[in-house]
């Protein structure tokens, strides 16, 4: 595909009969399905337009993170929110949270300190009850908490879902996620939580500069995510 280079002078956020939308020279954006891209929040609206204002040169989609979100809610989401939903509480069956490591004593300590609390207060909020198990051997989760985690996922507006879907996928973990949208976590610690055990390792094995970049680049998607989960709520 050729690159696109910035062809517009202002973009700003408007509110408009159906919702707020973002317009570059009095033009609203629009989905690549072609669909206006309507917001839930002017805050929302306001952030993708200056994404889109601090642009220059070519248009580069990693550098609009909020739109991509935003393309993917009205696209994708909007139209299979309960689809979305249980391919999100599918995580739950084989959660992060609940496989612990059986050695080194360290490790095991760690997760039992950053983990167990979290999945306790998830439990605790929502009713939910857990398998934890020692090692990867699969543990079926009962199927009550795992009905009840997807009803929970469906409640969501597609914008929710759209930002949840990589919260989840890169923390590989359903609690996580629900324990940073009931506010027991921060982004920041959400995502350490889930990135508890490679950490582990680069602190006794060291870590090498490509793994340190592709942590920081998921660092980076997970903030964006969670900041249109916020955004849009």
């Amino acid at each position: 595909m050729a690159a696109v280079k910035r062809f517009w002078a202002v973009a700003q956020a408007r509110e408009g009969a159906d919702g707020w939308e973002v317009a570059l020279d009095g033009r609203p954006l629009r989905t690549p399905e072609r669909a206006l891209l309507l917001l839930p929040t002017g805050a929302l609206a306001e952030a993708i337009a200056e994404e889109w204002r601090a642009v220059e040169g070519e248009v580069r989609p990693n550098a609009l993170p909020l739109t991509g979100l935003g393309n993917a809610a009205v696209d994708l989401v909007a139209g299979d929110r309960a689809g979305f939903a249980a391919g999100l509480a599918r995580y739950a069956a084989s959660d992060l949270t609940c496989y612990r490591a059986d050695n080194p004593a360290g490790l095991v300590a760690r997760q039992a300190a950053v983990w167990e609390p979290v999945l306790k207060g998830v439990e605790a909020r929502h009713g939910l009850l857990f398998q934890r198990t020692a090692g990867v051997m699969h543990v079926p989760q009962p199927e009550e908490t795992l009905t009840a985690i997807e009803r929970l996922f469906a409640e969501r507006s597609p914008f929710e879902l759209a930002a949840l879907q990589p919260i989840v996928s890169l923390s590989g973990s359903a609690v996580l996620a629900l324990a940073h949208l009931d506010g027991a976590l921060t982004s920041e610690e959400a995502f350490a939580a889930g990135a508890l055990d490679e950490d582990w390792q680069a602190e006794q094995w060291g870590e090498d500069g490509e793994a340190a970049a592709v942590r920081a680049r998921r660092c980076s998607e997970f903030a964006s995510a969670a900041r249109f989960l916020a955004l849009s709520r």
